[in-house]
């Protein structure tokens, strides 16, 4: 995943993978979803940023991660990657 803050169009681009976007599916007004021919989501884009959210902290994040993924399943390994 990568964050993309663009401070002159007051703009942010989550973008989610590897994947280029085939359409964009507008789930509010200044809310964007870049999506393949899959409908698989691959970005996100936030205008007006700065008035919906805080640009500052946009780079923080906390991982919470369900007990029942981190336990060790025979014959698997789990690796966190933060």
């Amino acid at each position: 995943m990568r964050v993309h803050c663009d401070n002159e169009v007051d703009a942010v681009y989550i973008q989610l993978g590897n994947q280029r976007p085939d359409g964009v599916v507008g789930i509010s007004e200044g809310i964007n979803l870049d999506t393949t021919s899959e409908n698989k989501i691959v970005g996100i884009e936030i205008l007006n940023a700065s008035k919906r959210m805080n640009i500052k902290t946009i780079l923080s994040y906390e991982l919470e991660l369900d007990r029942k993924l981190t336990q060790k399943t025979p014959g698997k390994s789990l690796r966190r990657v933060a």
